[in-house]
């Protein structure tokens, strides 16, 4: 299998495709902190309403209310943060044009 090389021209729209541009408005060294802090801030959010309605059902030996704690417990809300992805070379330079 023989592999055309790319042209000039193609080669910067594939860049402009594929390259990516943070636009959310922070320093782009702060993803390094924030989306770990973010991420850890999220599971311990979960992890205290699990523990919370654990504690509630300490003293409790009836088997049908601990089935019930049970599924409170896997019930709860899933972390609900999302990474979103940076805004593609192409998009930030046509915004940049039409400015």
């Amino acid at each position: 299998m023989v592999v055309q090389p790319k042209t000039p021209q193609e080669k910067k729209r594939l860049s402009y495709e594929k390259d990516r541009r943070n636009t959310y408005g922070a320093n782009s060294k702060a993803s390094r902190k924030s989306i770990p802090l973010a991420k850890a801030r999220a599971n311990r959010s979960e992890r205290h309403t699990q523990n919370h309605v654990l504690a509630i059902a300490v003293g409790v030996e009836n088997g049908d209310a601990l089935a019930a704690v049970e599924n409170l417990v896997r019930s709860t809300e899933p972390r609900d943060w999302r990474k979103f992805p940076d805004t593609s070379l192409g998009e930030v330079l046509d915004r940049k044009a039409n400015k």
